[in-house]
């Protein structure tokens, strides 16, 4: 069983940056490849980015080149680093941990319980 927990959302004009950090417990998570996810009111759960265990990492063309996905294995915990934040980029946040490498929702395994990150116009 793998444990995550997410901090880091708040509230931030837009334009403004956010760090989330997502803290894994029970496993080691070098070998899962781990994946941030938001979901707007009313909308479904949607792909960030995520970072495979080779280092490869992946973005959703909407946060590309504002966000950054990062890992640091000895802690344990995974980060989004979040840039130039839009009110548009309003959700709840969730980190994910996944035992095969993949972008897609439903093959991730464990998740966190969501961190809210308004952004206002």
């Amino acid at each position: 069983q793998v444990q995550l927990v997410e901090s880091g959302g708040g509230l931030v004009q837009a334009g403004g940056s956010l760090r989330l950090s997502c803290a894994a417990s029970g496993r080691s998570l070098s070998g899962y490849a781990m994946g941030w996810f938001r979901q707007a009111p009313g909308k479904e759960r949607e792909f960030v980015a995520d970072s495979w265990s080779g280092g490869t990492t992946y973005y959703a063309d909407s946060v590309k080149g504002r966000f950054t996905i990062s890992r640091d294995n000895a802690k344990n915990t995974i980060f989004l680093q979040m840039n130039g934040l839009k009110p548009e980029d309003t959700a709840v946040y969730y980190c994910a941990a996944s035992r095969v490498p993949t972008h897609q929702r439903s093959r991730y395994d464990y998740w966190g319980q969501g961190t809210q990150v308004t952004v206002s116009s």
